[in-house]
Order: C-alpha cells, then structure tokens, then sequence
C-alpha cells in the first residue's frame, strides 16, 4: 500500500508523511469533528501523547472536515493532536478508509474508523479497521511498543 501523502493541518499548514521519516507514525481516520465518538477517539490520543513521543512516534488524525472546522474541533476540545483535512478523500481512499456504513439500519458511505502504524522508512507496519474509539489510543500504544521490540 502507498502511504505517502501531504495535507493541509487545522492552520492550512502542509504537512507530508515524508516529513516524518526517521520516526513512527499513528494515522488515524476519523468520520467527523465535535460528534460524540471522535471526541472520544481524539481525547485518548491527546491523553496518549506523551507515551507515543516516548516512543518516537506522532500521531495524525483525518478527517474530511475543513480546516476551519479542525481548528473549531482542538480548540473547544483542548486538543493536543495534528489534525489534517482531506476534503477530497484522496488519502481517505488511498488507505481504503471510505466504505458502507450502516447506522440505525439505514446503509451510507463514510469514513471507516481506522488506524494505521506505519514505520520510520515509511511503510506500513499495522493496520486497525472498525475501530471503536474507547480504548482504541491505549491499545495502539500497546502494539507499537510490541512492534518495536521486534523492530
């Protein structure tokens, strides 16, 4: 899978995988800003941080919303995370996290919570698909510890 890509973070600021090399990197797709999962998804990454830097990792959560929208989203929150836009779905696509979706029965395309590890060269070392938000941050940390003692 190609994991290369460059979007725009809540400041407009571009902000490219490639930056990152030499360090892990947590990627996370989220559906949409301020709604009641994603906060939660995004408040145990935040909590997470100083684990994952511990480790040498930084953490990237996506979502089509806006950068306006980003920047609304961390502010009321008091978040602590890289948030990228991708209005497009470009990078959303790319990684296979657009799909069907139900909710209340009915049958939509969205974004598919899930999360992505990908490692210092660049390349995809774990992948995490249907993700529940509760918990999710702590058993991402846990993995990439894991992963790097074989590393």
């Amino acid at each position: 899978m190609k994991t290369e890509f460059t979007l725009p973070d809540k400041d407009g600021k571009l902000v490219s995988l490639a930056g990152f090399r030499g360090k892990w990197v947590i990627v996370y797709f989220y559906p949409k800003d301020m709604t009641p999962g994603c906060t939660i998804e995004a408040h145990e990454f935040s909590r997470e941080l100083p684990g994952f830097a511990k480790e040498g990792a930084v953490v990237l959560g996506i979502s089509p919303d806006s950068e306006d929208s980003h920047c609304n989203f961390y502010d009321k929150e008091k978040l602590k995370l890289n948030l990228l836009s991708d209005k497009e779905k470009k990078v959303i696509n790319q990684f296979g996290a657009w799909g069907k979706k139900k909710m209340y029965g009915k049958e939509f395309e969205g974004v598919m919570r899930s999360t992505f590890l990908i490692n210092p060269e660049g390349e995809l070392a774990f992948s995490w698909k249907s993700v529940k938000p509760l918990g999710h941050a702590g058993e991402v940390l846990k993995k990439l510890k894991e992963i790097k003692e074989s590393y």
